[in-house]
């Protein structure tokens, strides 16, 4: 399993929101650097970082701060929020991230997010479905930073990009995410079901180890967790030796 250390980034600092909402801000650390070294010293070798003012402005705002941890620290990077344009992917792999992850971008432009699968390639991409159940519990793709619930399935949304050589998707369920409640098992492990051939990425409500031997049971290959270890219910050592 691909254990994925989060960082959040809000004006600058590491932050977390609970369920996606800009008004329920925590924030953790005033050096990003800092906590990516932090993260590396405890063995990791994935980074995930949100660029939560992109996601709000439409357009990557971290690339410098991005550049610097890409130099600072071995860490393989993927990075989302605010992608909406092929120069946006270029910029973001030319700071040094290693995977682009396309939120809104690919419910809004399915012509340009396939321009980007041509260009880039599919190890350069993960497809981010940020997700709320409705109620006979199906999962509905939100986009601009969590601010619009949309009527497309998840299953929609990967039904087309299949096509395209899609290989890695993260999926966040937001009413879980940053309550350190457990992910929801149940809905990766559908995904994952329904589509063998993926890399499913979970995220969203992680708390403790048991939550990633769960995941793991269920076939995960790989899991985000931030505020967990922020708030310490979680480590980052316990959570690569799983």
């Amino acid at each position: 399993m691909k254990i994925y250390p989060a960082i959040d980034l809000m004006g600058g600092k590491v932050v977390r929101l609970a369920q996606g909402r800009f008004d329920q801000k925590t924030t953790y650390h005033d050096d990003p650097l800092e906590v990516a070294r932090g993260f590396s010293n405890s063995g990791a070798s994935y980074l995930h970082v949100v660029d939560l003012d992109g996601a709000r402005q439409g357009l990557p705002m971290q690339l410098a701060l991005l550049r610097n941890i890409a130099r600072a620290v071995p860490l393989k990077l993927q990075v989302g929020g605010g992608v909406r344009t092929l120069e946006h992917v270029s910029d973001l792999i030319e700071a040094g991230v290693e995977r682009v992850v396309l939120g809104s971008l690919a419910i809004q432009d399915p012509k340009l997010t396939k321009r980007i699968f041509e260009t880039f390639g599919r190890e350069r991409i993960t497809l981010g479905l940020d997700v709320m159940l409705d109620a006979e519990g199906q999962p509905h793709v939100a986009t601009h930073g969590w601010q619009h619930v949309s009527s497309v399935s998840a299953h929609e949304v990967l039904d087309r990009y299949l096509s395209m050589g899609l290989n890695q998707v993260l999926c966040t369920d937001i009413s879980r995410d940053g309550m350190m409640t457990g992910p929801n098992v149940a809905l990766y492990q559908t995904l994952q079901k329904a589509y063998p051939h993926l890399t499913i990425l979970a995220s969203g409500g992680m708390h403790t180890l048991r939550d990633l031997q769960e995941l793991k049971a269920a076939g995960i290959e790989g899991a985000i967790i931030g505020k967990a270890l922020y708030e310490g219910t979680l480590s980052l050592e316990e959570a690569l030796r799983c």
